[in-house]
């Protein structure tokens, strides 16, 4: 429910524009507020469950994601809309990290790589899959629905999680507000200036703020994280090539993607005259690939590492927007769309099954918790300033007004979707081999035995001795590295 969110409202935005009436900064809104909250508040809402327990914070967060949903269901104007769908990105911030940790703990060791696979091909389907069940939802009944839809789901999911699900707590847990407030106003800050800027003009006063401000505090943010005793994304992670390589890949991509997205669904509708459930249909090629190439992709990643896999995807991203880019027309054929929407589908699909592996591997077992929050963090961070960002080039080149306006925009902000894609590749190459990456961990094995030799290493209160019976996520995690050790080195 929560991936599926992030753009299961794209392919309803003509309808929901004729509905509640809005401009193009009022529908970038109704998807970046969603994306904004839930990017901000992950690591917040990772730490939380460590402190407050996890299956309890899980329980919260769905509850307030299922409650906002109905909100934005009964939405009567774009603004009641638009906070609808912040409260819902709280939500989402809230239970998402937390379902790697459950999923960590219920899952034995042995059988947790598939588990990790198929939580990431379930999460990359629902990204994916939005503007189709947005746009049946929105043709065969109502907008109104694609939030309807949660409802249900979530009042079923809620004692199943109460029943099934194991409680469990992180080590020394703590809140880092000062790093939530500076990443949450410096995200908004930059956002809100991309949005409003082709509007208002880049010189606005307003703009200009947001824009300096934003970058302002999320400099601070890297400064806290570099000096806090406890930050909320300790910086020293990103010393790691690995770590730092598909963090960049993940951001970039998701912003080249979800910028495109955002365009072509309109694009579909408004100029091609399709129909809200053939606009979804016709992007199945590329939405729906995720279920037929995501196994393929665990086997070649086990195979051959996750590194040539997200790359070789990432390349084949950027490589179907740039066809995209060069064949769209005010009467472009869907033949003609279709090699483009394949090739991009095979790429995404080759970037979502090792993706989370990747991230996994990258730290150490302690700190995989904040390895997730960040990752997932970074990827809601590209999607919102996606939006923002290409939204931002199609209002500078082109527009609404006609159907050739709206191409003349289209056109540039494919370009620069599939060129930011395209450095996402190069960054993926960053990451180290398997070999490489196994000789580092093999060589970091006894500091951290020195570290859980010492007081501190074991227990939250320095001088207590650590207790007999570790949690089992803690039990998993170390279980999960040790498994990807011995595969690395084979």
């Amino acid at each position: 429910m929560a991936a599926l969110d992030n753009l299961v409202v794209t392919t309803a935005l003509p309808s929901i524009r004729k509905d509640l009436g809005g401009a193009l900064g009022d529908l970038e809104w109704t998807v970046s507020a969603y994306t904004l909250t839930f990017a901000v508040l992950l690591m917040f809402g990772a730490a939380l469950g460590d402190r407050f327990g996890r299956r309890r914070l899980f329980l919260v967060g769905l509850s307030v994601f299922t409650g906002a949903s109905a909100a934005a269901a009964m939405a009567p104007g774009i603004d009641s809309l638009i906070a609808a769908r912040a409260v819902q990105g709280v939500g989402a911030a809230i239970m998402m990290p937390l379902t790697l940790t459950l999923l960590t703990a219920a899952v034995p060791a042995a059988k947790r790589g598939m588990a990790y696979g198929i939580w990431g091909a379930v999460n990359g389907l629902a990204v994916a899959s939005g503007p189709l069940i947005g746009g049946s939802l929105t043709e065969h009944v109502s907008w109104h629905w694609i939030f309807w839809l949660n409802v249900p789901l979530g009042l079923a999911v809620l004692p199943l999680a109460r029943l099934r699900l194991s409680e469990s707590f992180g080590a020394g847990a703590r809140l880092d507000f000062p790093g939530t407030l500076l990443a949450s106003g410096g995200l908004f800050g930059i956002v809100y200036g991309l949005v409003r800027g082709p509007a208002d003009g880049w010189t606005s006063p307003f703009v200009m703020i947001g824009l300096f401000a934003g970058v302002a505090l999320l400099t601070g943010f890297v400064v806290h994280g570099t000096r806090a005793k406890h930050p909320m994304l300790p910086m020293r992670l990103f010393r790691s090539r690995a770590f730092a390589g598909i963090n960049a890949a993940s951001l970039l991509m998701f912003l080249g993607m979800f910028g495109s997205i955002f365009l072509l669904s309109q694009y579909m509708q408004g100029v091609l005259g399709y129909s809200p459930t053939e606009a979804g249909l016709r992007m199945l090629p590329w939405t729906g690939m995720p279920m037929l190439v995501a196994p393929i992709a665990g086997y070649l990643s086990d195979r051959v590492g996750g590194r040539p896999v997200v790359a070789t995807g990432l390349f084949l991203q950027a490589a179907g927007l740039a066809y995209y880019a060069s064949v769209v027309a005010a009467d472009a054929s869907y033949a003609s769309q279709l090699p483009a929407l394949i090739i991009s589908g095979i790429g995404m699909s080759l970037y979502f099954a090792p993706a989370s592996n990747l991230v996994m591997s990258s730290v150490r077992p302690h700190e995989q918790g904040i390895a997730s929050g960040a990752n997932n963090a970074l990827r809601e961070v590209g999607g919102a300033l996606g939006v923002a960002v290409m939204s931002s080039i199609f209002s500078a080149q082109g527009g609404y007004a006609t159907a050739q306006s709206f191409i003349d925009g289209l056109r540039p902000a494919l370009v620069v979707g599939a060129s930011v894609v395209a450095l996402a590749g190069i960054a993926a190459l960053l990451i180290p081999t398997a070999r490489r990456a196994a000789r580092t961990a093999t060589a970091e094995i006894p500091e951290r035995a020195l570290e859980a030799d010492s007081p501190e290493g074991n227990s939250p209160e320095a001088g207590r001795p650590a207790p007999a019976s570790l949690d089992t996520a803690s039990l998993g995690t170390a279980s999960l590295e040790a498994d990807s050790l011995e595969t690395a080195s084979r």
